[in-house]
């Protein structure tokens, strides 16, 4: 794929309906919020292309449709870090205070 919007998208996760008519991809990217939602509309943009490189390669009697959405796991996760070391710091303060 040459479109620069998909430089960087990683698939953290697939999800396939069981009878493989569906599949939600689900992809995180590096950059502001807007760069985010630029890749996906890129990779949206390419889903034919995508599905025909599905076809190509697997031999799956139809090719699921592709439904990305960005996966935001990765920065609640760095949040709820910072909250924990946010506590762990207010805990030691009042610690060495007392």
């Amino acid at each position: 794929m040459g479109d620069p919007r998909v430089l960087g998208v990683t698939i953290t996760e697939v999800q396939v309906t069981p009878d493989l008519r569906m599949a939600r991809v689900y992809v995180t990217s590096l950059g502001t919020e807007e760069e985010r939602k630029a890749a996906l509309k890129g990779l949206q943009g390419a889903q034919g292309f995508l599905r025909h490189e599905l076809a190509t390669n697997l031999e799956l009697r139809c090719v699921p449709e592709l439904a990305f959405f960005l996966d935001n796991t990765w920065e609640s996760a760095y949040r709820i870090d910072s909250l924990l070391e946010e506590i762990r710091d207010q805990s030691s303060e009042r610690d060495e205070s007392e």
